[in-house]
């Protein structure tokens, strides 16, 4: 049942992006007076579909749902009247060639866009980018930066969330030097032997990092690799639920029992109990408890799992006793946009998220960062299932950030990819006549190798990441 709705959650945020994409060639090839034969959303036999009375096109949905294409009368690939060699593709100026494939990208990048609009416009309750915890041994603690002071921008762009931090911090992986925070400060520390250390106001501060989020950091999100958390509530360390098959259960962890340490440090909240058990996967940790008002000591092994990007974690199948939250009023905020402020906010979303998408990838082939963290369709359809889980919300983000990365990607310009197709046509347009069929060949089959290679490795690594 968990493979099926993956994989029906996969066809709901894919098939849509994927119909648009080839929509937009589509329409513009009809626009500039190509002839289209068929219209298809995935690859191979067809499944179902009509052709048009009144314009001859095929319009179909295929058996393999990676992609789609869209088939116009060209020389290059049949026989065409005389009478209709006007028509053909490959008889169209370059600026026009240029048009239809660039239409497919660019009406991906259109959808993120209004998706991230949408997002943008809806009223949301978030924490505050106050500074509610600096974890030890990170960039953030050899910096000092103080904690309760409010985030506003890191390397000199403006941050109103914390997600808009992660993404600014994830922006910097792999890269060694100095990431510039800018806090707000309420309050004045100046009492450090008579001299002023820090007046309420803005202060930015240095923080020195190298090969950020590499090595040990591995399976860490940014802003924990960085060493900054928003707030957290103090939830007490008390077992209110255990899975049947876990950990914790086996081990002889019981519902009420209160952790009181883990391999001798002291315990006073949930967040660092479920901290030190993720970090410890396959680690045998020695945990002290309060049961029925008497110590109790326990050696549990946290079982390894692995998340969408293939790193490990530990998990002991144990859940915190309920409770109430109260977030302090300083600590929260309401973040709302206008109609046009949203338009502007997505836009540089898009920008941001696309020129982070095009260094992350050239991170990949310098070996600043590992080709691990490059994803497949199975992690994909991963990703689409659990944004079903959480809220409509997440699924439009995640729809958002499939759309944009597909436009990324599709604008390589590799040939097979519309990237490289525009990159054939730009040099016909520089050279007045179009390149040799057999170069055109050549560079079609090293971009097949080159694709199938970066499938395979993208594919291994959402298996690597199912075991």
């Amino acid at each position: 049942m968990t493979l099926l709705l993956t994989l029906l959650a996969a066809i709901f945020v894919l098939g849509p992006l994927i119909a648009l994409h080839e929509w937009g060639h589509y329409i513009v090839a009809r626009l500039c007076g190509v002839k289209v034969l068929t219209y298809s959303i995935g690859f191979g036999p067809k499944l179902f579909g009509w052709t048009s009375k009144k314009t001859g096109i095929d319009y179909r949905v295929s058996a393999l749902p990676l992609g789609g294409y869209v088939k116009m009368l060209d020389e290059r690939e049949g026989e065409v009247a005389p009478s209709e060699r006007h028509l053909a593709f490959n008889q169209q100026p370059p600026l026009k060639k240029i048009a239809i494939v660039a239409a497919g990208p660019l009406m991906n990048f259109i959808i993120a866009i209004a998706l991230f609009w949408v997002l943008f416009l809806t009223p949301s309750e978030q924490l505050a980018t106050k500074v509610g915890q600096i974890l030890p041994n990170t960039p953030a603690a050899s910096a000092q930066l103080p904690v309760a002071d409010k985030i506003i921008a890191i390397d000199g762009h403006d941050v109103q969330t914390w997600e808009e931090i992660n993404y600014r911090l994830a922006g910097r992986m792999g890269e060694t030097g100095n990431i510039n925070v800018t806090l707000l400060s309420q309050t004045s520390n100046d009492t450090v032997n008579d001299v002023t250390t820090r007046r309420p106001g803005a202060h930015t501060y240095q923080v020195s990092v190298t090969r950020f989020m590499q090595g040990q950091d591995q399976g860490k999100d940014a802003l924990s690799s960085f060493g900054v958390l928003p707030w957290q509530p103090t939830i007490a360390p008390i077992i209110g639920e255990l899975a049947p098959d876990g950990a914790a259960k086996r081990q002889g962890l019981q519902v009420g029992d209160r952790i009181t340490a883990i391999n001798g440090n002291e315990i006073n909240d949930w967040i660092s109990v479920t901290r030190i058990i993720k970090d410890n996967p396959e680690v045998l940790l020695n945990f002290a408890v309060v049961r029925d008002g008497q110590p109790v000591t326990l050696q549990i092994m946290p079982q390894g799992k692995k998340d969408n990007l293939g790193n490990d974690y530990g998990q002991i199948g144990a859940m915190v006793a309920e409770t109430d939250i109260v977030v302090p009023e300083d600590y929260k905020a309401t973040i709302v946009y206008g109609p046009g402020e949203a338009i502007v906010k997505s836009f540089q979303k898009t920008e941001q998220l696309a020129v982070m998408t095009i260094s992350s990838m050239g991170k990949m082939l310098s070996g600043m960062i590992g080709l691990d963290n490059l994803s497949g369709p199975i992690t994909i359809a991963k990703v689409a299932k659990q944004s079903f889980d959480i809220s409509w919300k997440m699924v439009l983000s995640t729809a958002a950030l499939i759309s944009l990365s597909l436009a990324v990607l599709n604008l390589l310009p590799i040939p097979v990819l519309d990237g490289g197709h525009i990159l054939y046509y730009m040099i016909e347009l520089v050279r007045g006549k179009p390149l040799s069929e057999s170069v055109q060949i050549a560079g079609l089959n090293i971009g097949l190798l080159l694709l199938a290679g970066f499938m395979v490795l993208a594919i291994g690594n959402d298996i690597s990441r199912l075991f």
